[in-house]
């Protein structure tokens, strides 16, 4: 037969054990949740530098198209400059022609 002392003994070492194990769970509960939410964080910091390249690559897109509309429409003002020369040096000929 097990003495009560013995007995007791057992108890609180299957108490302790418990207590043990149950500080354990929350510090490995904790630990989870701190692991979580980093990354959480990296994901999020990740998101945001890409958001960041895609708005810069977006913004340069925009400004070469820019560009390329603004050296298209000189050219047009040039190629219209052009085009009144023609038509003034025409009509010059055409009235020099009436008139020969």
């Amino acid at each position: 037969m097990i003495s009560d002392h013995r007995r007791e003994k057992v108890n609180q070492e299957i108490k302790s054990v418990g207590d043990t194990a149950g500080r354990n769970w929350t510090a490995v509960r904790a630990k989870v949740a701190a692991d979580i939410d980093a990354l959480k964080a990296g994901v999020a910091r990740a998101k945001h530098d890409l958001d960041a390249r895609h708005a810069e690559s977006y913004a340069e897109r925009l400004e070469w198209e820019a560009g390329v509309a603004i050296d298209y429409a000189i050219a047009s003002v040039e190629q219209a400059k052009l085009a009144v020369l023609d038509a003034v040096s025409s009509r010059a000929e055409a009235e020099k022609a009436k008139t020969s």
